[in-house]
């Protein structure tokens, strides 16, 4: 039996109403992408142009005061420490290999540099020059730059070399991290996007706000109250 009808009328439009902008957002209609997908690449491409950190980086990399070190790495398998010999070899480093585990001795300010520099070619989506230095993709470059600083992280620890540890992960975690997340991403700055954003935040709280209002409507409709 619903006890007011009006209520019950307008709950129900907006819950019909409400259901038919759901099924419409994911449905392909922001240039082949759903809405989700179009305000995740949106806000993704906005929030790149904050993520950059590959300069302050460098700035940290110059003050190592004993670059020269013997590190021994110990990579996830004996395919990425193939892969990562050349990685090391371009920097000037000596480089051994026994297995899944690498050698390597050289100065830390050129190991470091020449990971920001790659670093830099995959923020600006230029994974074709990373790839055509090392023989293979670029990305997968990445990630193993990202894998042998942790194991450099790892050793540095061990030999008490703790400047050089918080150097080494900050380059991985600002810098490697963010270019490898990044990848194939568009930077936009928000001033540019700034009538979409206004707008989609604008639409989350109404459209919050809508459905709950709908489900309000629907119950007292149907005579069903909240009593204290």
């Amino acid at each position: 039996m619903i006890a007011n009808k009006p209520k019950f009328m307008t709950g129900l439009t907006l819950m019909v109403l409400f259901t038919a902008v759901f099924i419409a957002i994911f449905m392909p209609l922001f240039g082949g992408k759903n809405g989700l997908e179009y305000l995740d690449n949106l806000y993704n491409s906005i929030s790149k142009g904050s993520a950059y950190y590959i300069d302050s980086a460098r700035s940290e990399v110059q003050t190592l005061q004993t670059p020269e070190l013997t590190l021994t790495l110990t990579m996830k398998s004996e395919v990425q420490a193939q892969q990562t010999v050349p990685i090391f070899m371009k920097t000037g480093a000596q480089v051994g290999q026994n297995g899944a585990q690498l050698t390597v001795t050289g100065n830390m300010i050129e190991i470091l540099n020449h990971c920001l520099d790659d670093a830099q070619h995959m923020y600006d989506n230029d994974g074709d020059t990373v790839a055509a230095k090392y023989g293979y993709d670029g990305k997968m470059a990445l990630y193993n730059w990202w894998s042998a600083l942790k194991a450099m992280d790892f050793d540095l620890k061990k030999q008490k070399k703790f400047n050089a540890a918080r150097i080494t992960e900050l380059v991985n975690k600002k810098a490697v991290e963010t270019a490898y997340n990044y990848y194939g991403i568009e930077g936009q700055k928000i001033t540019d996007r700034i009538g979409i954003v206004i707008f989609s935040l604008i639409f989350y709280v109404v459209y919050t706000l809508w459905y709950g209002f709908g489900i309000m409507y629907l119950f007292e409709g149907w005579g069903l109250r909240l009593e204290h």
